[in-house]
């Protein structure tokens, strides 16, 4: 494809005519077109800055759609996202602003993330987290989460399991089905329920509905937050998050 396609714009602007079609451009002939690829090479190789400025400009613009993207995919999923029974909801469940972590048991990140999701309950009486399984880490990561489920299955109210999450997430070496039912036994479980529990369809349902959630979404890893109608990839530390929750409450970084 002729690099004019692309370089129309800075071709005019060189050439002082009115904006021309991609059909005239490639109307010019064959010198013609190479006098002007010379003439937009040489002014680009004497202001390369430019280029800089092209890029932040396509970087601010692919935000700016992506932004409206995510709001589009949390508008339409946010009984799901906010208020499904397959949640794990913790801190004040009338809070004025929900923050929705989904997580992996074997993310390194997920780790460090948990602290902050923990500093967050302690310090803001009025938000109300989610916590979501989403393991894409391999085959402990799928049997973790399926112990996980089946323990918030039994734990309405979500202490004991938060603290099973805290010791999984919390601890060291892999994440898998053996592990996870150790640490659900140390939490106090009924460990025949949770064995019954975990062949049960609810189990599968919650993995099912949390990954068609972050497919919406556009999430591709862990940790991934919804904090109002912001989608969020990565972890981005404790402030990061507190921005967020900033912005969702009252529209600024800082209420």
């Amino acid at each position: 494809m002729s690099p004019l396609r692309f370089l129309a714009p800075a071709i005019c602007v060189l050439a002082l005519c009115g904006a021309p079609s991609v059909a005239s451009a490639q109307n010019f002939s064959d010198g013609q077109r190479g006098e002007i690829e010379q003439i937009v090479k040489n002014y680009l190789l004497s202001h390369p800055e430019i280029l800089e400025e092209v890029s932040a400009e396509l970087s601010k613009r692919q935000a700016a759609a992506d932004s409206l993207k995510h709001e589009a995919a949390v508008t339409k999923n946010a009984q799901a996202i906010f208020s499904s029974p397959r949640g794990v909801t913790l801190g004040n469940k009338d809070g004025d602003v929900t923050f929705v972590e989904f997580f992996d048991y074997n993310c390194g990140y997920c780790k460090h993330a948990m602290n902050d999701m923990l500093n967050l309950l302690k310090t803001d009486p009025k938000l109300k987290v989610v916590l979501k399984e989403f393991p894409v880490l391999g085959p402990g990561s799928v049997e973790a989460a399926q112990v996980a489920v089946a323990a918030r299955m039994q734990d309405p109210d979500g202490k004991k399991y938060l603290d099973f999450h805290q010791k999984l997430l919390g601890g060291r070496g892999q994440a898998d089905k053996a592990r996870a039912l150790a640490v659900a036994k140390d939490a106090g479980f009924d460990m025949a329920r949770i064995e019954k529990d975990m062949k049960s369809p609810e189990v599968r349902a919650t993995l099912e509905e949390n990954f068609k959630l972050a497919e919406d979404m556009g999430m591709n890893g862990t940790p991934s937050y919804v904090i109002g109608k912001q989608v969020v990839v990565g972890a981005v530390g404790l402030e990061g998050l507190k921005e967020k929750i900033s912005t969702a409450r009252c529209g600024k970084a800082s209420c």
